[in-house]
C-alpha cells in the first residue's frame, strides 16, 4: 500500500513539474480551452444531467431513464434517424464523389485555373444556409419554380418537389450536393498537389492511364484527407437543421424529418427539456460510433 501511495505521489509530482515546465505552452491553449469548456464541455456534461429529469419551464423533478424509455418508444424518432441515415449517406458518397471528380479533372490544369475554379466551387460555402434554402425553396415551387418550368417546356407533367413524400427528402439532397463541396475541393486538389511528381511519373512510364493512376496512386495517398472530409461530412449532415426548418418544417408526414430537428421540436415546441437532452445523448453516442468506425476503416499513415 506504501508503495502505491508513493508511486501515485511519484506520477502528480512529475505531471505538475512537466506542466510548470511546458506552462507557456499550456498558457497559449489555455483560451481555446475555456471557449471550448463554457460552449461545448459543459453544456454537454449539462445535457447529460438534464436528460434524468423531467425538466419543463414549471417544474423539475428526477425521472432516471423514464426519458431515454420515451425517446426509444417514439415512432417519429425512429422516422427521424431513418431519414438523417438516408441523407447522410446520399449527401455524404455524392458530394464527396463531386469534389473528387472535379479535383481530378482541375489537376491538370494551370495555377490560374485551378485557382479560378477552386474560387467559384468555393463561393457557395460562404452564403447563409437559410438564404441558400430560400433560393431553392423557390426552385422549388410547384407553380412557379424553375424546376418545373423546365420540365413543363420538355413537356413533362409539374411535380410537388416538397410536398410528395417520396420527393421531399430527394430534393433536399439534391440541394446540399450540388450546393456542397466547395471546402473538400480545395483540400483534395492541395493533397494530390503534395503528391510526388515522380510516383507520377513512375507510372505513366509503366504504361498506366490516367484512371489507373488516380485510383491506384492518389486515391490511397490522400486517404487521410478523406477520412477527415468523411468524418466531418457524416456530423455535419446529421446535424442538419437549417435546410428542413425553412423548406419543409419536417413534412410531409415527417418525411424529411431528421434528429436534429425533432430535437428542436421536442425542446422547444413540446418544451419537454428532459427528452430533448435524451434525444441530443443518443445522438452524440450515435455520430461517435459511426466516426469511430469511419476511423477504423480508413485510418492511414500514408500522407504526402
Amino acid at each position: 500500500m506504501q508503495k502505491i501511495n508513493n508511486s501515485s505521489k511519484s506520477y502528480w509530482a512529475r505531471l505538475g513539474r512537466d506542466i510548470w515546465k511546458h506552462r507557456r505552452g499550456y498558457l497559449f491553449v489555455l483560451p481555446s480551452f475555456i471557449f471550448f469548456s463554457l460552449f461545448y464541455l459543459i453544456p454537454m456534461v449539462s445535457a447529460l444531467v438534464v436528460s434524468f429529469f423531467n425538466y419543463t419551464p414549471l417544474s423539475v423533478s428526477y425521472e432516471g431513464l423514464a426519458n431515454y424509455r420515451r425517446v426509444f418508444n417514439d415512432p417519429i424518432m425512429f422516422s427521424a434517424l431513418r431519414n438523417n441515415a438516408i441523407y447522410t449517406a446520399g449527401v455524404v458518397t455524392f458530394w464527396l464523389g463531386k469534389a473528387l471528380l472535379i479535383a481530378f479533372l482541375i489537376d491538370p490544369l494551370s495555377k490560374t485555373l485551378k485557382v479560378f475554379f477552386k474560387s467559384a466551387f468555393y463561393l457557395p460555402g460562404v452564403t447563409s444556409g437559410v438564404i441558400i434554402s430560400l433560393i431553392w425553396l423557390w426552385m422549388y415551387n410547384p407553380s412557379f419554380g424553375l424546376f418545373n418550368n423546365i420540365l413543363n417546356a420538355v413537356g413533362l407533367p409539374a411535380l410537388h418537389w416538397l410536398g410528395n413524400t417520396s420527393l421531399a427528402l430527394p430534393a433536399l439532397i439534391l440541394m446540399q450536393v450540388v450546393m456542397g463541396g466547395g471546402s473538400s475541393i480545395i483540400l483534395i486538389a492541395a493533397a494530390m498537389g503534395r503528391i510526388p511528381n515522380s510516383i507520377y511519373e513512375s507510372a505513366i512510364l509503366d504504361g498506366a492511364s490516367r484512371l489507373k493512376i488516380f485510383y491506384k496512386i492518389t486515391m490511397p495517398l490522400i486517404k487521410p484527407v478523406l477520412l477527415y472530409l468523411i468524418v466531418m461530412g457524416t456530423i455535419n449532415t446529421f446535424k442538419v437543421f437549417d435546410a428542413i426548418y425553412v423548406m419543409t418544417g419536417g413534412g410531409p408526414q415527417f418525411s424529411t424529418t431528421t434528429i436534429v430537428f425533432r430535437i428542436y421540436e421536442t425542446a422547444f415546441t413540446n418544451f419537454r427539456m428532459g427528452e430533448a437532452a435524451a434525444q441530443s445523448m443518443i445522438l452524440f453516442s450515435i455520430v461517435f460510433v459511426i466516426a469511430i468506425v469511419q476511423f477504423r476503416w480508413l485510418s492511414t499513415e500514408v500522407e504526402y
